[in-house]
């Protein structure tokens, strides 16, 4: 798989694998032994850049990320995130110094390293200077205990103070051809200041694949359930926007999931999509995205074709919105 750099000298592959689903968010955890198969076969493909964090569990995903990935450990870059209270969101959130620190510590011992290439700040914390936070990743870092700093869904002003501490190498934060709100004021600030950007969900959590609908319905424990973008009034709403990608794919002969990843990295040469999925037949689909390259005509034709549908309904319940963006 081709690379691709993110911040000054980050090269990983120009699509890394999205880890979370593995083991929270979309329903039950994946087995175990299927898990590290398929994180395996992601390297067997090319896949270089991993992506996982404490919340995912919690610390389950690091376990099986780092079991994975430990006969590779030299030849891949393992992203992980701190910043909640014990890794658990719903009790809030928590960058206190002395938390990066446990967390960092505990994260190598359960990734199976002794450095993590990527640790990002997972959301920006109110209650803590930002400045500290930065600063903190950077003593990590003139330790050997940590590579690169990131930060995830975090807002222009917070990204320009942190990055004024210890240069931000990425920021993770979602983007795709139905949530397009970072091209506003990201996008141009991470040009600026030469920011790799890592969208995550670049499927729509799997919504532009084609394969859900208003009659699709989720496991009780899966997250989309209280998304208001996932609603059956906003599913049906919203498939004019899959309709359209569908038509485009099908002249070229290619998936909407191909499409639409293909997009993204047509948009900048420092945007590293992170697919995530937990079949081999959908990662294999999602990887050769990599190969596909659009024309101008080709985006020109997805902005014409996409140019007027408005997509209904907010991308996070009302009680998460407050932590993004900061």
């Amino acid at each position: 798989m081709k690379k691709r750099t993110l911040g000054k000298d980050l090269e990983v592959s120009a699509l890394g694998l999205g880890c979370m689903g593995l083991s929270f968010g979309l329903g039950p955890a994946t087995e175990k032994q299927d898990a590290i198969k398929l994180i395996r076969h992601a390297f067997d493909i090319g896949v270089t850049f991993f992506d996982s964090a404490e919340a995912y569990g919690p610390y389950l995903n690091e376990e099986v990320v780092g079991e994975a990935l430990e006969p590779f450990r030299s030849n891949v870059v393992i992203a992980t995130k701190f910043g909640f209270k014990n890794g658990v969101p719903a009790q809030g959130l928590d960058s206190r110094p002395e938390n990066i620190r446990a967390h960092t510590e505990a994260a190598l011992k359960r990734l199976r390293t002794d450095r993590i290439d990527l640790l990002y700040q997972h959301r920006v914390d109110p209650n803590i200077p930002i400045e500290d936070v930065a600063g903190t990743v950077k003593e990590l870092i003139a330790e050997g205990k940590v590579k690169h700093f990131g930060m995830s869904e975090a807002g222009v002003e917070s990204i320009r103070r942190a990055h004024a501490v210890q240069p931000v190498t990425a920021l993770q934060s979602e983007y795709s051809l139905w949530w397009r709100e970072p091209e506003k004021e990201i996008l141009p600030l991470l040009e600026e200041l030469g920011i790799g950007f890592v969208p995550f969900s670049p499927l729509g959590k799997g919504f532009l694949t084609g394969t859900i609908n208003e009659n699709t319905s989720f496991d009780k424990s899966d997250f989309r359930n209280i998304v208001p973008r996932f609603s059956e009034e906003n599913r049906k709403a919203n498939q004019g926007l899959v309709d359209a990608l569908g038509r485009i794919a099908a002249r070229k002969g290619v998936t909407n999931a191909q499409i639409a990843i293909a997009w993204l990295l047509a948009q900048k040469p420092w945007v590293v999509p992170i697919p995530g999925t937990t079949k081999i037949s959908r990662l294999e689909e999602n990887m050769a995205a990599a190969d596909i390259e659009l024309t101008k005509q080709d985006l020109s034709e997805i902005e014409t074709a996409l140019n007027g549908i408005e997509v209904l309904g907010a991308r996070y319940p009302q009680q998460m919105q407050q932590m993004v963006g900061k």
